[in-house]
């Protein structure tokens, strides 16, 4: 499915999706694991914010990365659950990565939806979490007054983990193939 029928689908779809696509972030933020000496836990929501992309597009992946932070900013229990609640997690050691979601997903979108090359679908997946990395590191820096200290709490850690990611969303978001008949 290329970028343009992403965007042909109906409204009513395109909603549904967008909401399922920010209910399965928050689902994945539950499953956070501590990783000590770092105030950012390890979860699955790079390789959902990365998948929004590659499924949805970029601007229906945006969106629901927006949907999902109002949630959490307002005080739904999206977030991951160690950390301050509703709009001080955004103000957080974490807030950056949050607030880069939906750049993320609109860049994975925009060079991967819909397109038939694993290769090409893993490149924007890692492109989508190299900008989470960039917001994540960016409030690291200011909150910890160091970027060498912000690299080594918020991106060293979770560079292995998230390449595998990269590559499950590019596995998972190979566009169907229609039957010939």
């Amino acid at each position: 499915m290329t970028t343009l029928a992403i965007a042909a689908r109906s409204p009513r779809t395109r909603a549904l999706a967008i909401v399922v696509a920010a209910g399965a972030l928050a689902l994945s933020a539950q499953f956070a694991l501590p990783i000590p000496g770092t105030p950012v836990p390890l979860t699955l929501q790079p390789l959902l914010v990365v998948v929004a992309g590659l499924l949805l597009g970029p601007a229906d992946a945006a969106a629901a990365m927006v949907l999902y932070l109002i949630a959490g900013a307002v005080g739904l229990p999206v977030f991951a659950p160690m950390g301050l609640p509703g709009l001080a997690r955004l103000l957080g050691p974490t807030g950056g990565y949050l607030l880069a979601y939906p750049v993320a997903a609109a860049v994975a979108g925009r060079l991967g939806a819909g397109r038939p090359g694993f290769s090409v679908r893993a490149l924007a997946a890692m492109t989508g979490i190299l900008v989470i990395y960039l917001g994540g590191l960016a409030q690291l820096t200011i909150i910890s007054g160091s970027l060498s200290t912000a690299a080594l709490l918020g991106v060293l850690p979770f560079v292995a983990a998230d390449a595998v990611k990269a590559l499950v969303a590019a596995a998972v978001s190979a566009p169907r193939r229609r039957p010939t008949v």
